[in-house]
């Protein structure tokens, strides 16, 4: 043998694919089971990964417009039927969690313009870049809230914490991610979020 192959834990596909079940299991369970908590504790696994990949897919795209229209496409779908499910009637109390990704697509693509990129190999980029990219976030942050998107502030900064550590040490980053979620909804079955460490520490990347 010419070497050992590398065994996959955990691939993007698998990881989605845990992300989905788990957000099935949130919906029925708040639709049809409001008083059961289990379901909804098994769905509080489905945010962090679907922000880390949002930040991942944003990260590799060759076409960044491209992927924000499918963002938007996505949450312009995806409304009449969310307000039906939890509402009953059309409106705008609450509007699905991929309008809050969208926002945040945005966001991760404005704070790079404001920093000019990654900047030239070896080249530190102006700590006022950065602050002002971030304040851009923020902005993005409080337009989500302003619109009633679920997850307002916490899904975009969620996806902007995973996006701006990805170069660094993928425990690392998957751990800050996390612990924001988890540590920003507290409120009861909330804390089972931390359990998504566990699942994107076994990432393959």
């Amino acid at each position: 043998m010419n070497g050992v192959k590398k065994v996959q834990i955990l691939d993007g596909t698998t990881l989605k694919s845990i992300a989905m079940i788990s957000m099935v299991f949130d919906h029925v369970g708040d639709m049809f089971f409001p008083g059961v908590i289990w379901p909804r504790m098994i769905g509080r696994l489905a945010m962090p990964i679907f922000s880390f990949f949002i930040a991942e897919g944003f990260a590799h795209t060759r076409d960044k417009k491209k992927y924000l229209g499918r963002l938007g496409l996505f949450a312009l779908i995806s409304e009449i039927p969310f307000d039906l499910a939890f509402d009953g009637r059309l409106g705008l109390g609450h509007q699905n969690i991929m309008l809050t990704f969208f926002l945040a697509g945005l966001a991760l693509m404005l704070f790079d313009r404001i920093r000019g990129g990654n900047g030239p190999e070896g080249e530190r980029i102006p700590v006022v870049k950065t602050v002002l990219g971030v304040l851009a976030v923020a902005g993005f942050a409080a337009l989500a809230l302003l619109l009633r998107a679920d997850y307002t502030v916490f899904a975009v900064v969620a996806v902007f914490l995973f996006y701006a550590l990805r170069q660094k040490h993928p425990l690392l980053r998957s751990g800050v991610g996390v612990a924001f979620l988890a540590l920003t909804r507290t409120v009861g079955y909330y804390v089972a979020t931390g359990f998504s460490f566990i699942l994107l520490a076994l990432y393959n990347g």
